[in-house]
């Protein structure tokens, strides 16, 4: 069978402050940034990217919700969160949920960036 030619999906954030957003993934989250130009961003963490874009467009910035927008498949949710605790112990206590084993078979992290996207890290797990 031939190789196939998609690599990744990759999201794409939509912000008001390109700034705010990158120092959130680089310095709670501890991705890295690759590229970070005057209103883009793309920055990962072993080799799981997100693409951010900056501009004052209201409909094209993303509206806070509760609702599932950028999602991340780890092996070890509770291994994360111990890496990742000294530097959510500076954002509210409403930003951050979990971890908290769901119905459908995966145990999740959720935490709410600065504008109001909310970032999940989830592992699969018996239902």
């Amino acid at each position: 069978m031939a190789q196939g030619n998609i690599l990744q999906v990759t999201p794409f954030m939509h912000v008001a402050d390109l700034n705010s957003a990158v120092s959130f993934f680089e310095d709670i989250l501890g991705f890295s940034t690759l590229i970070h130009v005057r209103d883009y961003a793309y920055v990962e963490r072993e080799g799981a990217g997100l693409r951010i874009m900056s501009h004052d467009n209201s409909e094209e910035i993303g509206v806070p919700h509760r609702g599932f927008a950028y999602y991340f498949d780890v092996r070890d949710v509770d291994r994360l969160l111990t890496e990742l605790a000294p530097r959510l112990a500076s954002l509210c206590d409403d930003d951050v949920h979990g971890p908290v084993d769901q119905g459908y078979g995966q145990r999740e992290l959720m935490i709410r960036a600065p504008d109001g996207n909310l970032v999940v890290f989830g592992q699969a797990i018996k239902g």
